[in-house]
């Protein structure tokens, strides 16, 4: 109740003094950009109750992409870019925490899709309100910033992300209180200062793909459920990532074969022809 009280409290007052920022906002949208001047999107809350988050529209409108931003999107208009820097672009949730959709601090809401495939997990998470911070989301404040330095953003945001980011919020949410909420509050106005404040979240996971080409590390802290294709968040792109990686497969054999040919070449015959050679 003290909870609730105290989102109540801080979203309407905190939504008065941002009306006049909002309508400001919402003018240069309308003026740089066709289209509605908010972003609506399916998200899961408490319980599993699917709700409407509220956003100020940062990319082009009625353009197909995926349903996350995973690094460089070019749906993303310039005036979008800022919105999404200074975070400002998240000022109407307020407006989904006065409805009791979400809280000041909590895991941040994601698509059915991804809970699906979660289930387990974000039935622990869910027994609360999702909200608009909480530590796993500081830690990952430059999100599209890191994922555009993976290999596959899709499998790297699926297999390491998500499961980093309930580790993360299940822990807190073991220990959470009002004093840790309102701590959480100040550290994100620090870090939307400061950006490089949130490793005091702990270090972000290796990004940046092994000169072999092996998977980034995972983590596996968190056993994930099977799914189908059919809930899958992102069944186009997860089914071309399986088809290269079977071709890659399917040609690691014969590429070692031939390395094993070579080193054997030299070895055996140092001082052979160019034609003896080629006849191996």
């Amino acid at each position: 109740m003290f909870k609730r009280g105290l989102d109540v409290l801080a979203s309407a007052i905190l939504l008065f003094f941002a009306l006049p920022l909002l309508l400001l906002l919402a003018l240069v949208i309308k003026l740089t950009s066709p289209g509605p001047v908010l972003f609506r999107q399916k998200r899961v809350g408490r319980n599993f109750q699917v709700f409407e988050i509220l956003k100020l529209r940062t990319m082009a409108h009625a353009q197909a992409g995926l349903a996350y931003t995973l690094g460089p999107d070019p749906r993303i208009t310039p005036f979008g870019k800022w919105l999404r820097r200074t975070k400002l672009d998240e000022l109407p949730q307020l407006w989904n925490v006065l409805r009791g959709e979400m809280s000041l601090v909590g895991p941040r809401p994601v698509i059915p899709e991804i809970t699906a495939e979660y289930r387990s997990r974000y039935a622990l998470l869910l027994r609360g309100r999702p909200g608009l911070t909480d530590p796993a989301s500081l830690k990952y404040s430059q999100e599209a910033q890191f994922l555009s330095m993976a290999r596959d953003p899709v499998d790297f945001f699926k297999t390491v992300v998500i499961p980093d980011k309930l580790y993360v919020s299940l822990q807190y949410m073991e220990k959470a209180n009002p004093w840790t909420d309102i701590l959480t509050l100040c550290m994100t106005i620090i870090i939307l200062c400061f950006p490089s404040m949130s490793r005091v979240y702990g270090d972000l996971p290796n990004a940046t793909p092994t000169l072999a080409g092996l998977e980034p590390q995972r983590v596996s802290r968190i056993d994930r459920r099977p799914v189908s294709a059919k809930v899958h968040a992102f069944p186009r792109e997860s089914a071309e990532r399986e088809a290269r990686q079977k071709k890659t497969l399917e040609t690691l054999p014969s590429q070692t074969i031939l390395l094993q040919i070579s080193s054997l070449r030299k070895q055996s015959a140092p001082s052979a022809s160019p034609e003896s050679a080629s006849r191996l």
